[in-house]
């Protein structure tokens, strides 16, 4: 009779399906990995004026940005400052003419990348929760918009 060996449990990392609950960010490690500035894409977001001015100037500066609930100092590219403070206030910054994934991608940037779960973003944009949720969480990752990783 073979002797049975036991075979030891492999601690393998728990997959957790993200709910409309689940809070999502925009993951600038992402656009590391994938070897993608994301100073292109924060351009695309800029208002008219700001595109202007930042019309020629390829390479802007990291700046120190204090996040004003956590105190937390981080350093922020110069463009992500100018579309919080100034571009992400002017009137039609999210619009109905703009797809879900760049209306999310603006509202995040908006707020300072402090994650927002499907549901607030459903009553910021107008659109449903599952859909937001399926657009969001499916194999393909858009603008390094990822569910927020428990440490």
């Amino acid at each position: 009779m073979p002797i049975k060996v036991p075979v030891p449990l492999l601690s393998l990392p728990t997959l957790v399906k993200p709910t409309i609950d689940t809070p999502f960010h925009i993951d600038y490690d992402w656009w590391e990995r994938k070897g993608l500035q994301i100073s292109v894409e924060l351009r695309a977001h800029l208002c008219q004026e700001h595109q202007g001015v930042f019309k020629d100037h390829f390479d802007t500066e990291k700046i120190d940005w204090v996040d004003g609930r956590t105190g937390e100092v981080t350093q922020v590219d110069g463009l992500q400052h100018i579309l919080q403070i100034h571009c992400s206030k002017q009137p039609n910054y999210i619009n109905e003419h703009l797809s879900l994934v760049d209306a999310a991608f603006r509202m995040l940037l908006a707020n300072g990348n402090t994650p927002l779960t499907c549901k607030e973003l459903s009553s910021i944009l107008g659109q449903p929760a599952n859909k937001i949720l399926h657009t969001l969480s499916g194999r393909t990752v858009y603008k390094g918009i990822r569910p927020v990783q428990e440490n």
